[in-house]
């Protein structure tokens, strides 16, 4: 048997056995531990510091999708506070606004990547349901003044969908505006 675990419950380090020791040497576990509800993959200090560290603009998938549009010849403005919602692209000669979405954090309606962490579940359910609320408020906000919103998800930008989603994102925005256009084929050069 290990050292570290007695009758299947883990042991102290020897040298910190001090008060949050059980008087058998065993590790104290909260309510929530004891009953399952807690998720025991990080302690309450950890997952809140991992939630701090989590960005709200210039994610790695912004920045991919940034590149790429760049890289294809269009220009846009980024992060744009004149807009509802600040949309994480905006194409003004488009009339175009992109938002590059989490999974999680903006509930992707049958993605695996939105799940309800187990841990303090009213609480979660609660925000993620008012970040939904809101994303449809401000799209809607959107559409009313005339621009076109296209919305690409986390899980659409992994390697096995990027490319497709990537070239699809630029038809929906050069294609959309072209349907739009008088001679129906608009080239960028036309255009101030």
């Amino acid at each position: 048997m290990s050292r570290n675990v007695v009758d299947g419950k883990p042991l102290l380090p020897e040298h910190g056995m001090g008060a949050t020791a059980n008087g058998d040497g065993t590790a104290r576990r909260s309510k929530a531990e004891k009953d399952g509800t807690a998720d025991s993959r990080y302690r309450r200090g950890t997952r809140s510091y991992i939630m701090s560290k989590i960005r709200g603009k210039d994610t790695s998938i912004e920045v991919m999708v940034r590149r790429y549009l760049f890289a294809r010849g269009l220009r846009f403005r980024k992060n744009d506070r004149r807009y509802p919602g600040h949309p994480d692209i905006v194409l003004p000669r488009w009339r175009t606004v992109v938002f590059v979405n989490g999974c999680f954090w903006h509930m992707h309606e049958g993605c695996k990547g939105c799940t309800i962490p187990k841990s303090n579940v009213e609480f979660w359910t609660a925000k993620l349901n008012r970040n939904k609320d809101r994303d449809a408020r401000q799209h809607a906000e959107l559409e009313a003044m005339g621009w076109h919103v296209i919305v690409v998800w986390e899980c659409e930008l992994r390697k096995a969908e990027r490319e497709a989603r990537l070239d699809r994102l630029y038809s929906q925005i050069v294609g959309e505006w072209a349907e739009n256009s008088e001679d129906g084929s608009p080239t960028l050069e036309q255009y101030p």
